[in-house]
């Protein structure tokens, strides 16, 4: 069922709303062609992830301690705001954009010129209390990530090619059905976790550096070696 299926007005049922699902990004040299900027890929076609990347601390990427990033306050402001809706950021996601060099490791590593803008919570178009909020966005708004918040505590990762923030599809009044179900239905699922985002999008775009660098011959790092053996195997 998709989400312009399953809306009904505000009052519709959470349980009811099912996001499509894919992953949004460029090619991987060889491994994974792209024919645009972007494709949109099957979740079921990435290579599948050891929980020991998927921890909220960050290990991987050095972990989230040091000096606190100059999102600290925004996220302070943030987290009251979600408070009086009933809701929080996810611990590794404050911890992430919370770190001052783990905030920047998406805008580093990204080879589109992606770059992180975190928004306040923008209501959903396709649940009553679910909130988003902006965290990633392509330099030409090709494609924005959102972080997804249900009432039921559920977290995940969104992209659409919508800036939810500046559309002003909420801003003024009740939108009407039409238009709620067409910014409802650019929305995609792409990761379960920000976690899962984070160590997915960072990797890719290592691997993306290695794959389209002329003499690059030392060996992969073993988080890029394994990414790319899963991509060699599905071609044997």
């Amino acid at each position: 069922m998709s989400v312009s299926d399953s809306v009904s007005g505000p009052a519709a049922d959470a349980a009811a709303v099912s996001f499509p699902t894919g992953w949004c990004a460029t090619d991987l040299g060889s491994l994974r062609p792209c024919a645009y900027t972007y494709e949109v890929y099957p979740l079921e076609s990435l290579p599948p992830l050891e929980a020991a990347h998927l921890g909220d601390g960050f290990d991987w990427l050095g972990g989230a301690g040091g000096p606190r990033s100059a999102h600290a306050e925004h996220l302070a402001t943030m987290e009251r705001e979600l408070a009086e809706a009933g809701l929080s950021l996810p611990e590794g996601f404050a911890a992430f954009y919370g770190s001052e060099h783990l905030s920047r490791a998406f805008d580093e590593v990204s080879v589109t010129a992606c770059w992180s803008h975190l928004s306040g919570p923008l209501p959903s178009p396709a649940e009553e209390g679910a909130r988003l909020v902006r965290f990633l966005r392509d330099q030409q708004d090709c494609v924005i990530w959102y972080l997804y918040l249900r009432p039921s505590g559920e977290a995940f990762v969104v992209f659409s090619h919508l800036e939810l923030e500046s559309a002003g599809w909420w801003a003024e009044g009740e939108p009407t059905e039409e238009v709620r179900a067409a910014v409802a239905s650019s929305l995609m699922r792409c990761a379960d976790t920000f976690e899962e985002f984070a160590y997915r999008f960072v990797v890719e775009n290592e691997l993306w550096m290695r794959a389209n660098s002329a003499g690059a011959e030392s060996p992969l790092a073993p988080r890029l070696q394994e990414y790319a053996d899963h991509y060699a195997c599905a071609a044997s």
